[in-house]
């Protein structure tokens, strides 16, 4: 099963994708495809439509564009639901330890990582930054 994971602006810009992804593959992912991205406002504004009426929409799409992420497509058993597990709560304070986020994130808004939340959107977003995977 794959799912997508997005190494974030703010991870990015502190030298964490190296740390980031040998965590994941400790957990026994298996990179699919990667593409370092610097997202436009509109292609950032299409990702993440399913929030466009939620207050942080548009704070969201201003941190998704502020400089380049990292867009992986990870494989493993249980992929969806085991890098949920991996990455940690939104805000980095109630993370559990070891959890990517409580160890990379700086805040609820810079959570260093961005994970797919059901099979059907893990599809969408997979496709959405690799079109051969659809």
């Amino acid at each position: 099963m794959l799912t997508l994971a997005i190494i974030k602006p703010d991870a990015v810009s502190a030298n964490n994708i190296g740390k980031i992804v040998a965590h994941l593959e400790g957990e026994g992912f298996r990179i699919r495809e990667a593409q370092l991205v610097r997202l436009t406002k509109e292609r950032a504004e299409s990702f993440y439509e399913v929030h466009r009426e939620r207050p942080f929409f548009q704070p969201l799409v201003s941190f998704m564009t502020s400089g380049p992420a990292l867009a992986l497509a990870l494989e493993r058993d249980d992929a969806v639901t085991h890098l949920r597990k991996v990455i940690g709560a939104t805000d980095p304070a109630q993370a559990e330890a070891g959890t990517i986020r409580r160890l990379y994130a700086e805040s609820k808004e810079r959570n260093a990582i961005h994970a797919s939340d059901s099979p059907e959107n893990a599809a969408r977003e997979v496709a959405f930054f690799f079109p051969s995977r659809r």
